[in-house]
C-alpha cells in the first residue's frame, strides 16, 4: 500500500454520477473531494477577481474558458500539497489536463462510462439548488416538497442546458472535450473505466480499486 499522496480524478459526463461516486470515495478514503462547480461558486460568491470574470461568461450563458477554471483549481491545489485528493469536474479538456501535469502526476484516473440514454434521462428529470449547487432528481432523489430544497426552502431551477432539447448536444459536447482526455490517461496506463446504468452496482468496484491505492477510513463498502 503506498504511503505517497494519493492524486485521483473522476472523469464522466454530466449525469453519470460523478459527484455521488467522488463523495462516497471521499468519505470511505478520507480523501478531499475537490469539485470544479463548488469552488467556482464559491468565487462567484466572495466576487474574487477569478469569480467576477467566471460570473461573466455564465450570465451570457457561455462555458467558463479553460484558463478561468483551471486558475481556480491551481488555487485551490496549491493549498492541498499536503493531502490526499480527488478532483471532480476538472480537467475536463486536454488544455485542462496539460496544466494539471505541470504541478503533478496523476495516480489514478476513474472514468464513468454510462449509456447515452440513461444520461439523457438523469439529466431531463434534474433540478438544481442554485446556491449550493445541491442536486435532485425528481425519480430516485427527490426533495421533501416538489420544486423546493430540503435545507434552505428556497425554490429548485432546471438548468436550461438539463432540459431534454439541450441534453443531447450537451452530451455530445462533452463527449467531443472528453476524448483526447481519456486517451492521454489511458497510454499512460492510469486510466480505469467503469460501465454500468447504475451507480450503486459500479460503486463496489470503484471501491476495490481504490482501496488497492489507499486504505479506507471505514473497513465496510459503505453506502
Amino acid at each position: 500500500m503506498a504511503s505517497k499522496l494519493l492524486r485521483a480524478v473522476v472523469l464522466g459526463p454530466p449525469g453519470s454520477g460523478k459527484g455521488t461516486v467522488c463523495q462516497r470515495i471521499a468519505e470511505s478514503f478520507g480523501l478531499q473531494h475537490l469539485s470544479s462547480g463548488h469552488f467556482l461558486r464559491e468565487n462567484i460568491r466572495a466576487k474574487s477577481e477569478v469569480g467576477v470574470l467566471a460570473k461573466q461568461y455564465l450570465e451570457q450563458g457561455l462555458l467558463v474558458p479553460d484558463h478561468v477554471i483551471t486558475r481556480v483549481m491551481m488555487m485551490e491545489l496549491e493549498k492541498k500539497q499536503s493531502q490526499h485528493w480527488l478532483l471532480d469536474g476538472f480537467p475536463r479538456t486536454l488544455v485542462q489536463a496539460e496544466a494539471l501535469d505541470r504541478i503533478c502526476d496523476l495516480d489514478l484516473v476513474i472514468n464513468l462510462n454510462i449509456p447515452f440514454e440513461t444520461l439523457k434521462d438523469r439529466l431531463s428529470a434534474r433540478w438544481i439548488h442554485p446556491a449550493s449547487g445541491r442536486v435532485y432528481n425528481m425519480e430516485f432523489n427527490p426533495p421533501d416538497v416538489h420544486g423546493i430544497d430540503d435545507i434552505t426552502g428556497e425554490p429548485l431551477i432546471q438548468r436550461e442546458d438539463d432540459k431534454p432539447d439541450a441534453v443531447a448536444a450537451r452530451l455530445r459536447k462533452y463527449k467531443e472535450a472528453a476524448k483526447p482526455v481519456i486517451e492521454l490517461y489511458k497510454s499512460r496506463g492510469v486510466l480505469h473505466s467503469f460501465s454500468g446504468t447504475e451507480t450503486n452496482k459500479i460503486w463496489p468496484y470503484v471501491y476495490t480499486l481504490v482501496s488497492s491505492k489507499v486504505r479506507p477510513v471505514h473497513s465496510k463498502e459503505a453506502n
